[in-house]
């Protein structure tokens, strides 16, 4: 049993995670078998080296120098006895995927043989070149020193591919002077914020915080998409961008609503059923299957584990999905939006806080006390949102994502927050005031008056909000599926502690008060100031994008335009306040994400012209050819119209060629959206034996 699975099974007994479910004891009898547990550490360690390491996984805090040899030992016996020939420190630099450097355990002895080594220097630290990944500066071409850092908090674990078995140890990624080269630590050192915090407030609430930790739950929900390996070989532009950058709508497509929850194909069906037992060897709590909304898409949603753990076992999901896929002759499309027309795919980021007792606050309870932290936590989160709205949706801002956000059941653009009718009720009467009755009955007032027991689903759920309260969490729906999780979980912990910070200040300010009218009057002030943000309606109509500007809320459509708002000085100073990110790394966050739009964008954009240049239009001459010299006033009419598609597609072909090499993103997009339009109708008239490319009805309805 791995010590994710351990804490979480703790948690869900204590109502901590939010998962809504309890555990059997009764799992496969293989899960866990390839992640080297505190369970296979406590029966490889000594008894000291074990409470030293169990100390530093479930408090934190730095790893005892001393026991790293004998640590580095067993993992080595046990990966060995795996099969493993090789270790990798595994890390998650700024391109958005995982990366890895595999070193054998062979070296010489002092006689000139050959043995396994592995030191516990070669566990703790590695030392990967960090000039060819992105650094916004940070590093310069010369300047090839950079640092990983093995993180005892997320267990190492077995990569099993065909005749190789290696151990993978989960690392961060520093340069020479320590700047945060990868994705993981600024998530670890805004956990370490998030803790501070909320372990303040838990000391002014009366809790012992002595020797204990708050930490954040995540549960990311994958969405995905499988097609058959045949036609994803046949596209180049599903090859080179992973996403269709022509393809006509077919006539039947998620229109009927069959597919959502439908019987899942056998094999598809199969794919699952491996990936689940893959997912479960290494640990990682695979929960729910089954088909999305859109033909070919589908979704996969784990148990709630640390935010640490949750998003390194989201990353290596992924890489192990397609890994999966590939071998039955399919390919996973990780992609925004690969199909336009139809739904694109999200990762839903649920996220919760567990306090150090234990509890977790976003659980309504059933005294006043466990209300009074609750209702602390949901004003502290929507004082956070409201205030930093614009640095929360910078962190899914994407090229690909870009042609999610706004339709098909993915959030917009605008960040609001959806509480549901219960909770907002109760919120406007604290804003009055506060709140003597909720709409399910009883009394309620914070921290003074019996509360009323809340039913464990507060709310509806809302699928056009990007961020939702679903009951005993927040759920951040905006996150694309090909994303890594970091960022945004970065954020929202970095800016929920600084408004707890806040709530702390005022708290602390009025020692000697009486606390419970104190915190009422702080809570009250924070929902005046930033109700705006909460928003229970539909968020696709046109309406609402006219509320969210009377109410200030800031609508930012493209990645360009988000990427302003790292520049703006309440955004830099809340992270380098809570040590987060340096100006200097913010700057250099604002150029990778710059350059990396920038790179997709032509990318797609000379696929496209290649595309419609060399296999497109010259299927559509092909066809006018046939039509040459035809008598018939039909045939006539039918050339006339494939003759003037080519025209126009000829021209919007050169039209795109323009706009490339100018570093204008928007401009190659219109480019692109206007030749695809006509490239597009002109495939509804050239006969399937000529076109080159398998149609969207071919990839969406014959993958099984």
């Amino acid at each position: 049993m791995s010590q994710a699975r351990e804490e979480v099974i703790q948690a869900c007994a204590e109502e901590a995670c939010g998962c809504n479910g309890t555990y059997s004891e009764n799992l496969p009898e293989h899960f866990g078998e390839n992640v080297f547990s505190l369970k296979v550490m406590k029966e490889m360690l000594s008894p000291k080296a074990y409470a030293s390491i169990e100390k530093t996984i479930k408090e934190g805090g730095k790893l005892d120098a001393s026991i790293a040899d004998e640590v580095a030992e067993a993992m080595k016996k046990w990966a060995v006895s795996k099969g493993a020939t090789h270790y990798t420190h595994w890390f998650q630099p700024l391109t958005g995927v995982t990366a890895e450097k595999h070193d054998s355990f062979i070296d010489w002895n002092d006689h000139g043989g050959v043995v396994l080594s592995f030191s516990g220097k070669n566990l703790i630290q590695g030392e990967p070149d960090a000039s060819s990944f992105p650094s916004g500066g940070l590093r310069a071409t010369f300047e090839a020193r950079g640092y990983t850092g093995w993180d005892p908090t997320s267990a190492a674990f077995i990569k099993e591919g065909p005749g190789a078995t290696t151990l993978c140890i989960p690392t961060f990624y520093i340069g020479y002077h320590g700047e945060a080269l990868d994705k993981k630590t600024p998530l670890l050192r805004s956990m370490v914020a998030l803790s501070k915090q909320v372990c303040r407030l838990a000391a002014l609430f009366g809790i012992d915080v002595k020797g204990k930790r708050a930490y954040c739950t995540l549960g990311p929900e994958q969405e995905y998409f499988l097609i058959d390996k045949a036609h994803y070989e046949a596209r180049m532009d599903l090859v080179q961008t992973g996403r269709t950058l022509f393809g006509r709508k077919p006539a039947k497509h998620q229109q009927q609503e069959d597919q959502y929850f439908g019987a899942i194909k056998p094999r598809i069906m199969a794919f699952m059923e491996e990936l689940d037992r893959t997912l479960w060897g290494l640990g990682m709590p695979s929960k729910t299957r089954h088909n999305e909304v859109a033909p070919a898409q589908y979704e996969i949603a784990p148990i709630y584990e640390d935010l640490n753990t949750a998003v390194d076992h989201n990353m290596m999901a992924m890489e192990i999905m397609r890994q999966i896929a590939d071998k039955l002759g399919l390919v996973c499309l990780l992609h925004e939006k690969p199909f336009a027309g139809v739904n694109g795919s999200g990762k839903h980021n649920n996220w919760s806080v567990v306090g150090p007792d234990g509890k977790n606050w976003l659980y309504p309870g059933k005294t006043p006390h466990e209300n009074a932290k609750f209702l602390t936590t949901l004003c502290a989160v929507i004082k956070a949102v409201d205030t930093y709205a614009d640095l929360l949706r910078v962190t899914v801002a994407t090229a690909g994502n870009d042609h999610r956000l706004g339709a098909n059941e993915a959030p917009p653009a605008i960040v609001s927050i959806f509480l549901g009718d219960q909770l907002t009720d109760i919120v406007e009467q604290i804003e009055k005031g506060g709140a003597k009755s909720s709409k399910e009955g009883g009394s309620i007032h914070v921290g003074v008056d019996a509360l009323p027991t809340l039913a464990r689903d507060t709310t509806d759920r809302n699928r056009t909000s990007p961020f939702a309260f679903t009951g005993a969490k927040f759920e951040f729906r905006a996150v694309g599926s090909n994303q890594n999780p970091s960022a945004a979980n970065m954020i929202l912990n970095t800016i929920v502690a600084e408004a707890i910070s806040d709530i702390c200040d005022q708290l602390e300010a009025a020692k000697g008060k009486d606390f419970n009218s104190t915190l009422q009057k702080i809570l009250q002030d924070i929902i005046k100031k930033h109700k705006k943000v909460l928003y229970n309606g539909d968020g696709y109509i046109e309406e609402w994008q006219k509320e969210a500007k009377k109410r200030g809320l800031p609508n930012m459509k493209t990645t360009p335009e988000s990427l302003e708002v790292l520049k703006a000085k309440k955004n830099i100073d809340v992270l380098v306040k809570h040590g987060v990110l340096s100006a200097k790394e913010i700057a250099s966050r604002y150029e990778i994400n710059k350059h990396a739009y920038q790179t997709v964008v032509s990318l797609e954009g000379d696929c496209a012209l290649t595309m419609a240049r060399t296999q497109l239009i010259p299927a559509g001459l092909e066809f006018q050819a046939q039509l040459s010299g035809v008598k018939s006033v039909t045939q006539k009419k039918l050339l006339k119209t494939v003759s003037g598609l080519l025209d126009k597609a000829i021209a919007a072909a050169d039209a795109l060629e323009a706009t490339l090499g100018k570093h204008d993103g928007l401009k190659t997009l219109a480019a692109m959206a206007k030749l695809r339009e006509t490239i597009d109708a002109l495939e509804a008239y050239v006969p399937a034996n000529i076109w080159p490319l398998p149609s969207y009805a071919e990839m969406l309805l014959m993958n099984a």
